[in-house]
């Protein structure tokens, strides 16, 4: 038995979100959408086309006018967003106020910090292409003297993990060397110096830490935490849980995953 919870009119063509690559049908999902992707509320999502859809598919001409008019004036993404959710009363009137103060410290953010904002987010929704692409445009324009070199470095190594995400273990070492040369953090260096085997013999891997001076006793440390890291109960567990399934089902999943994290 399945319910439909949404009380707002359905709409025969959705309305496209660049970000997720996917279509919302209702003003509920819309909502929904908005709120848990805060990061990602910007010029893609909140113009003219989206005025128009809830016009022409939702029949709402009243919110319509009213996002319309916000648009016009520029009065900025929290005054556009808030009668959307007022529409079906999606929040309460608490919930308003929080979301509100949030967008708002968000909006005044520089351009940049918003752009690395939504990389970080799409990289914890493991879409990891768009979010390289996020953290590419960061580096095209790059200005130490405006950010300072640890946001930069911050940029790197989360660009880093987002090609590990991939698989591209090369261009993640990169990443988070380059990071490193910036700021000499500790962990930086330890996802260098892991990501090594993952693409190189175990030759070209000693070579490797030759070549770049690295302390001995720090990666047999290094590798002592991976080790470990290893043998954590839920890590453990996740995998006896995916050794018992199917393979047939569990490769799909990965195959589903692995075409999500690549969009662009």
């Amino acid at each position: 038995m399945s319910y439909d919870l949404c009380l707002s009119k359905k709409a025969e063509k959705p309305y496209y979100i660049e970000h997720i690559r996917t279509g919302v049908y209702t003003l509920e999902e819309l909502c929904f959408y908005l709120y848990h992707n805060i990061c990602l509320i910007d010029e893609t999502i909140l113009n003219e086309g989206l005025c128009d859809w809830i016009r022409d598919e939702l029949g709402l001409t009243k919110l319509y006018r009213q996002l319309y008019e916000r648009l016009e004036k520029k009065d900025g993404a929290a005054f556009f967003v808030l009668p959307i959710f007022r529409e079906i009363g999606y929040l309460s009137p608490q919930e308003l106020r929080e979301f509100q103060e949030q967008l708002t410290r968000l909006e005044v953010q520089s351009e940049d910090m918003k752009q690395k904002l939504r990389g970080d987010y799409l990289v914890r929704e493991k879409m990891f292409a768009r979010a390289i692409w996020e953290y590419g445009q960061i580096l095209k324009r790059r200005n130490p003297g405006k950010l300072g070199t640890q946001f930069y470095a911050a940029v790197l190594n989360n660009m880093g993990a987002a090609y590990a995400g991939l698989f591209q273990f090369e261009r993640a070492a990169s990443c988070f060397w380059e990071s490193y040369g910036m700021m000499k953090t500790k962990e930086t260096f330890r996802k260098y110096v892991s990501t090594l085997p993952l693409f190189l013999s175990d030759e070209a891997y000693q070579e490797k830490l030759k070549e770049i001076g690295a302390d001995t006793y720090l990666v047999q440390k290094i590798q002592e935490y991976n080790a470990k890291l290893c043998r954590q109960p839920e890590f453990t567990a996740a995998l006896r849980r995916m050794c018992a399934r199917e393979p047939e089902q569990v490769t799909e999943e990965l195959k589903e995953q692995y075409c999500r994290s690549t969009k662009i």
